[in-house]
């Protein structure tokens, strides 16, 4: 019998008032309390303001980024409404900044379409900040209403509390919204706002929002991480603009995207698309400004006009024979960059992270508004050529698919046959349980011995590399099907590749690259996280993928131990242990013996390992085609951007150490 306790009483439930449930659990509204979680609250503010300025009532958002953290947004829209809520008699703006799930977004009056459905953007932000400041000029007045997150005593904190209510402060010419905020230390720590990750998502929304200015400052001095940098995007072409941009490194088979946008209440399509030499197919889907990484119901209307379109254009022109089957959409797709964008009301995503669309009606609404506007496009003057082009390429990637598929039944009838066909490769491991099952892609025969011996064989297994990986940015699917070593890959995962990538057949549930510290390591990696990227996607999605981090150092004091991970640790396990503890560096994995790689590297309770993950998808690609693509100009430019010049490595070791 379980045993009684009744001294939990009505008492000890606690109840959470206003925003404070956001800080005690601030993992349910913005993912993690790191750099991703703060600019998160940053993103939150700036979404409102776009979608503002995107819904017509103003036409510019301005970003600066001030000393000590501080991050200012504003626009030139309506401003918030400063009127007595009818409800909850406080104003409009505290309204938005005090209490969850209030907003206009969630009728059809104020908003055609909006990325912030949830009511909760601004208000967390708020309840997440140290203190915030909101200006709005509306009806000729500025007006201004201040927060805080006080300490109340005991360790508690009130959240977002109103510390001066909206105030008229002065007369002031225009309309728009400037909020100002701190994000809260107590949540965040040390973290700073950066740059590069503004920029970057700020490009992208100018491209999504044909017409709008979005202004970047950096105004913090250079010890509060301040860059002096200044940034203006707007793109009069927008998403056409934006695959433009994305195709910089590529040969393109024309030099401008074909666009088509198409309208009816409430609902707007737009889809820009170019062909490019190469061989995969990279298509970017958004909703009302929301990447949707896994795609949805849009991205399929959207696949089905390109194979329609195309497919009925080549029967017209005769370029397809009578007795010739149609050709498959994935043929049409072969080295298609593409951007489609709808702007909705009522949008239903399938899962918390928006990442899929799940309207049923939206697929034929796109399917016939694409194929419609983009038949009308090819029978324009100039776009025969284009059109043939596409056909063409089309034609060959068919052949090529059928070439393929031969290689691939060929592979695995020798697979039944020789038992898998990895003998003297994959030393595979004896458990059978994908969900714990671990794979570590090794560098070379040495790294491979090494990890064979430490490993643990129940659950691990380890396929070394015999050389490195071919670049599959430049090659053909013949090429990498032909290519032993992503052959052996491709069957040691079970998953085949894409398009018929099936997850659910997948051998083991972390595939691990443990490379080298060193730059071959690091081009070994580049080299299957390209891969991967291009070929098996949703292996990184789906979260599967992890680099290893083998020690670069070891220290080593009578019986004390001290493995370190980076410069950094060194020089802290050096003050830690003395002048006189014994230094050995690791040049390579082959170096560590089994013992060494166990303790360090493989062993679950032990080990550091880095999941790969893809934030923005569309750059991701962008910085695949510039590093790994054929344009040299074009990444040494990079290169030159980026990189860092300065490093040192002032790695010394002193005569009664050489010899260790």
């Amino acid at each position: 019998m379980a045993n009684q306790d009744y001294t939990y009483k009505a008492g000890d439930i606690h109840i959470l008032e206003g925003l404070d449930a956001v800080r005690k659990r601030p993992g349910m509204y913005i993912g993690t309390t790191g750099s991703k979680g703060m600019h998160h609250i940053l993103w939150e503010i700036i979404d409102n303001c776009i979608d503002e300025v995107a819904n017509g009532f103003g036409d510019t958002v301005r970003i600066e980024l001030l000393d000590d953290n501080v991050a200012r947004v504003s626009d030139n829209g309506r401003g918030i409404p400063v009127d007595k809520h009818p409800k909850l008699k406080i104003s409009g703006v505290e309204v938005v900044f005090t209490q969850l799930h209030a907003g206009a977004k969630f009728d059809n009056g104020q908003y055609n379409y909006s990325g912030g459905l949830h009511g909760v953007g601004a208000s967390v932000t708020n309840a997440l900040s140290e203190w915030l400041t909101v200006d709005v000029k509306r009806d000729g007045n500025l007006y201004r209403a201040e927060f805080w997150s006080p300490q109340v005593g005991n360790g508690k904190v009130k959240s977002g509390v109103v510390k001066t209510p909206l105030t008229v402060i002065g007369k002031v010419k225009g309309t728009g919204t400037s909020v100002k905020f701190k994000p809260d230390e107590r949540v965040f720590g040390k973290e700073k706002f950066d740059y590069s990750v503004i920029q970057e998502r700020m490009r992208d929304v100018a491209y999504l929002n044909k017409g709008v200015t979005i202004i970047i400052d950096d105004l913090r001095v250079a010890l509060d991480g301040g860059t002096g940098k200044h940034d203006t995007f707007c793109y009069k072409g927008g998403i056409a603009d934006y695959v433009q941009y994305l195709n910089e490194g590529r040969t393109v088979l024309y030099d401008k995207p074909l666009y088509v946008e198409a309208k009816e209440p409430h609902f707007e399509v737009a889809v820009a698309i170019q062909h490019t030499e190469g061989y995969t197919e990279n298509i970017y889907s958004y909703v009302n400004n929301i990447p949707t990484a896994d795609g949805g119901t849009h991205e399929v209307g959207f696949k089905s006009a390109i194979t329609k379109v195309f497919n009925d254009y080549a029967r017209k022109n005769n370029i397809l024979k009578e007795k010739q089957a149609n050709l498959l959409g994935e043929d049409f797709r072969e080295g298609m960059v593409a951007v489609i964008t709808v702007k909705m009301q009522n949008v239903q995503f399938e899962g918390q992270t928006k990442g899929k669309l799940g309207n049923p009606e939206v697929r034929s609404k796109v399917e016939n508004m694409v194929s419609e506007k983009l038949a009308e496009l090819l029978l324009q003057r100039g776009n025969k050529a284009i059109a043939e082009k596409i056909i063409a390429k089309a034609m060959g990637a068919a052949k090529t698919r059928e070439a393929a598929k031969r290689a691939k039944d060929l592979s695995r009838q020798q697979n039944k046959l020789n038992g898998l066909n990895l003998v003297g490769k994959l030393a595979s491991c004896s458990g059978k349980n994908a969900s714990i099952n671990e794979l570590f892609i090794v560098e070379g025969d040495s790294a491979g011995g090494s990890a064979k011996q430490a490993r643990d064989r129940f659950f691990q297994a380890i396929l070394p590399l015999r050389g490195k990986p071919l670049n599959v940015e430049k090659a053909s699917l013949e090429k990498i099907l032909a290519n032993e070593e992503l052959a052996t890959l491709i069957s040691a995962l079970g998953t085949g590749i894409d398009p018929e990538f099936d997850l659910d057949s997948l051998k083991y549930d972390k595939v691990i690259i443990l490379a080298d510290a060193d730059q071959d390591g690091a081009h070994i990696r580049a080299l299957l996280l390209t891969f991967f990227f291009r070929y098996m996607r949703q292996l990184i999605t789906e979260g599967h993928v992890y680099i290893g981090m083998p020690p670069l150092y070891r220290l080593q004091k009578k019986d004390e131990i001290l493995y370190c991970y980076d410069d950094a640790a060194l020089v802290e396990g050096q003050k830690k242990m003395g002048k006189n503890a014994l230094l050995q560096r690791f040049k390579g994995l082959g170096e560590m013996n089994p013992e060494q790689l166990w303790d360090t590297t493989m062993d679950p309770a032990k080990r550091t390992l880095t999941r790969v993950t893809i934030d923005d998808a569309a750059m991701a690609d962008k910085r695949i085609t510039i590093l790994m693509g054929d344009d040299s100009n074009i990444r040494k430019d990079y290169i030159y951007q980026y990189a860092d010049f300065n490093k040192v490595d002032d790695f010394k070791v002193n005569k009664e150490q050489e010899n260790q």
